[in-house]
């Protein structure tokens, strides 16, 4: 590094003294699309009463978890085609027209269609918020990237419910959609100033869309989503198995073909990507407990609404705050450890919550619930950004390391969805009983989430034995 790239005074390269309105434009377009995966599910009461069509209730997350599914996979095509700048205007301009016709909607019909291409935006800038770290950071800091993008998960998870409990309070729900798209209309008008050109992308590299395995994971995703909104077990349960089952398929398919949505690294025997992704993929399941938890708190505690959703962000903060810390330890051997502890600790959460839930649940038992939450929010927290560096890390290749990147997100937004449903089925077998329902999805999904550390554990034996092939 020259003295001319140097800043003695801020004790930083002019690069990384650069580095505030991007990581702002990043971690915006991350966190719009974070808050509204719950933002309308706190609205639509109001929104179906002015509208109607309280048969469509429940679709309103099914179409944009699906339509952010299948954006994400794009995000590393549309990067290589049109840039980063060019790729986080469509995606803030996609956002910004979906939100604009949400709060416009004059029917269900149109306001579910609206919804669908406000989650491709939401997950177009989801997807770029990763693939873009790897040209906008230096590799020393995308451990610290990561963890900014992955927090505002936890940020609009927390914020989503609170927004949308304000706005329909107020009943005011088209007002929330148009405040998002100005949210979104700002941050778009900062992409040009802010992204610098520097910022490496590949013009004339257009790699073809892999059409079969975007059909595949699309129609898996549609088939957890569905699951989620089916009534009845079995139903739900066929869903869950038919979305297995077109998972398995994608996998198949990605091995043997030359198109893929992740990098070969992926399916290779001698990288821990895949067990990397597994394990992102079951922290991210564990999230799913929060669009339950709201409801356990009013009928076994019986909070008030909106009360009873700001004890359901208690994981949404610990993952938050915790990622400041850990994103900060370096050295493999601490990192490895984290990869493991950070499912444990969410498993371990979710179990100890599991055996305080009671009937009329006593306001001082309800006190605990707060760092018990927490501290399987800090799970997610302490291994999340170490795995997305993982995946980021797989490869040198440019357009690889895009794929691997971008899948961050396309994992993180599919394993939610299939948590939520997972939980939808479990909530049924509790029948008449919301304590027993309670008991089932948090030690059901405490038991998904344990599984993690397993693949975590998985990922870190294949890097030693890299490292010693290498030695």
């Amino acid at each position: 590094m020259s003295a001319d790239d140097y800043d003695p005074i801020s004790g930083q390269t002019h690069a990384e003294a650069g580095l505030p309105g991007p990581m702002i434009v990043l971690a915006g377009g991350v966190l719009v699309g974070a808050i509204n995966i719950y933002l309308a599910a706190s609205l639509l009461p109001t929104a179906v009463a002015d509208l109607g069509g309280a048969g469509f209730y429940a679709w309103n997350m099914t179409i944009y978890l699906v339509a952010m599914v299948i954006a994400t996979m794009l995000a590393g095509r549309f990067l290589s085609r049109w840039g980063n700048v060019g790729a986080y205007l469509l995606g803030f301009a996609v956002f910004t027209a979906g939100s604009l016709a949400c709060a416009l909607s004059p029917a269900m019909a149109v306001l579910l269609a609206s919804r669908g291409v406000q989650g491709f935006g939401a997950g177009l800038l989801s997807g770029l918020g990763f693939a873009v770290i790897r040209s906008a950071l230096p590799p020393r800091l995308w451990t610290r990237g990561t963890a900014l993008m992955s927090a505002m998960y936890g940020v609009g998870n927390f914020a989503g419910p609170a927004l949308g409990g304000l706005f329909a309070q107020l009943g005011s729900w088209r007002l929330a959609f148009a405040v998002m798209a100005v949210v979104s209309a700002v941050c778009g008008a900062l992409v040009p100033r802010v992204l610098p050109g520097g910022l490496s992308h590949d013009r004339d590299l257009r790699p073809p869309v892999p059409v079969v395995s975007l059909l595949l994971v699309t129609a898996a995703a549609g088939a957890v989503s569905v699951a989620g909104v089916l009534a009845g077990t079995p139903a739900k349960a066929a869903g869950i198995g038919a979305a297995v089952l077109l998972v398995a398929g994608f996998v198949v398919h990605e091995r043997g073909s030359e198109l893929r949505v992740f990098p070969q690294a992926t399916y290779r025997s001698d990288s821990s990507l895949k067990w990397v992704y597994l394990t992102l993929g079951l922290l991210a399941c564990g999230v799913a407990a929060e669009s339950f938890l709201p409801l356990f708190g009013q009928r076994l505690a019986g909070l008030a609404p909106l009360v009873a959703g700001f004890f359901a962000a208690a994981i949404s903060l610990g993952w938050s705050l915790t990622q400041i810390g850990s994103s900060s330890v370096t050295g493999g051997r601490a990192v490895r450890r984290l990869r493991v502890l950070g499912p444990v600790l969410l498993a371990a959460g979710l179990l100890v919550q599991g055996l305080l839930q009671r009937e009329e649940t006593p306001l001082w038992l309800v006190a605990v619930w707060v760092p018990v939450l927490f501290v399987a929010g800090a799970g997610i927290g302490l291994a999340y950004p170490h795995l997305s560096v993982a995946a980021m890390s797989s490869t040198r290749d440019p357009e690889e390391g895009r794929r691997a990147a971008a899948g961050i997100a396309t994992v993180t937004s599919l394993s939610i969805a299939f948590g939520t449903a997972v939980a939808g089925v479990l909530v049924n077998l509790g029948g008449g009983s919301m304590l027993d329902s309670a008991r089932y999805v948090l030690f059901g999904l405490a038991l998904l989430c344990a599984l993690g550390a397993l693949t975590a554990h998985a990922a870190n034996r294949t890097d030693r034995a890299l490292a010693a092939d290498r030695d």
